[in-house]
């Protein structure tokens, strides 16, 4: 019997393959440096517009997931032990060679660092901060297992935007993100904020959901409420769209009228910056929400 097709995707999921000048120099830059990025590595769809453009999302501590998220593209099992010592070094060339004003660092879980690899993002902050002192430093870090220190230790090399994905409802956690929670998530998201408060005062915390996992509407409105009330700044929304046929099925596509309703919704919360759309993730325009550069002329670190 032959296998059924997929149905084709609408015309606002269809993706523009273009691989220009700049994103074969993206892509040459990266194998040179023996880089990962979250844009091969998790299937991004903005590939193509990112990399043309000469923007990257620095995937840190190897390709190898400890965890196994059923709607993540990452392969997933036992990294190697320890962590990279020239990756910092190498992201930071990286940057500088991109010219970026605004890089995004984020990383695989890594349960079997003591850490959680928070000392990690440390040194790739710094690597890039002495190497490009005017680009601003967005972090996308794990949960850190709720590691005690861990995110002080990330929060002490002066990210500018600190950024934790709760990526579903809280129903949903047990399928779509077994061995995370979403109590330990929000928890991590509201500590950010209140160091921002007490002693960063340019930092923005930011979160980001999947659409079409499963979830109600009123659900999604909830999670809201909450990453609002925990001090999330910037909240970004996209459509889940299925890495392989062995992670879930799209349970519902979003449309772009619906992704509007969703933003003002946001945007009537009080985030300082709402991004949503079918293709939106949560690296996606991450400059359009950074401080201004008169917010951290010497850095967002915090006081000793």
């Amino acid at each position: 019997m032959k296998a059924r097709s997929r149905p084709p995707r609408p015309e606002w999921l269809r993706i523009r393959l273009r691989t220009d000048e700049e994103f074969r120099r993206v892509r040459s830059m990266v194998r040179e440096l023996r880089l990962h990025t979250v844009c091969t590595e998790a299937r991004c769809p903005n590939i193509y517009e990112c990399w043309n453009a000469g923007t990257a999302t620095f995937l840190i501590l190897g390709d190898i997931c400890t965890r196994a998220c059923a709607f993540c593209g990452v392969r997933s099992g036992r990294p190697e032990p320890g962590t990279s010592p020239t990756e910092p070094a190498g992201v930071a060339e990286a940057v500088a060679r991109l010219g970026l004003r605004h890089a995004v660092v984020t990383s695989v879980s890594r349960d079997d660092l003591p850490d959680g690899g928070a000392g990690h993002f440390r040194d790739v902050v710094r690597a890039i901060r002495e190497r490009t002192p005017g680009c601003a430093v967005e972090v996308l870090t794990p949960d850190f297992r709720g590691k005690p220190g861990a995110l002080g230790t990330v929060l002490r090399a002066g990210p500018q935007v600190f950024g934790h994905n709760v990526e579903t409802v809280p129903r949903l956690y047990r399928t779509a993100r077994k061995g995370s929670s979403y109590e330990v998530s929000l928890r991590l998201l509201a500590e950010a904020a209140e160091r921002r408060d007490a002693e960063m005062p340019s930092l923005r915390v930011k979160s980001s959901l999947m659409l079409g996992l499963g979830e109600a509407d009123p659900e999604v409105v909830a999670v809201l409420q909450e990453l609002r009330r925990a001090g999330v700044d910037v909240v970004t929304l996209g459509q889940y769209l299925q890495p392989t046929r062995r992670h879930l099925p799209v349970d519902r596509l979003v449309t772009p009228e619906q992704f509007d309703a969703i933003r003002r919704i946001a945007e009537g919360m009080g985030f300082l910056h709402v991004e949503a759309g079918p293709l939106v993730r949560s690296s996606y325009h991450a400059e359009r929400h950074r401080p201004a550069a008169a917010e951290f002329p010497d850095g967002a670190a915090p006081r000793p």
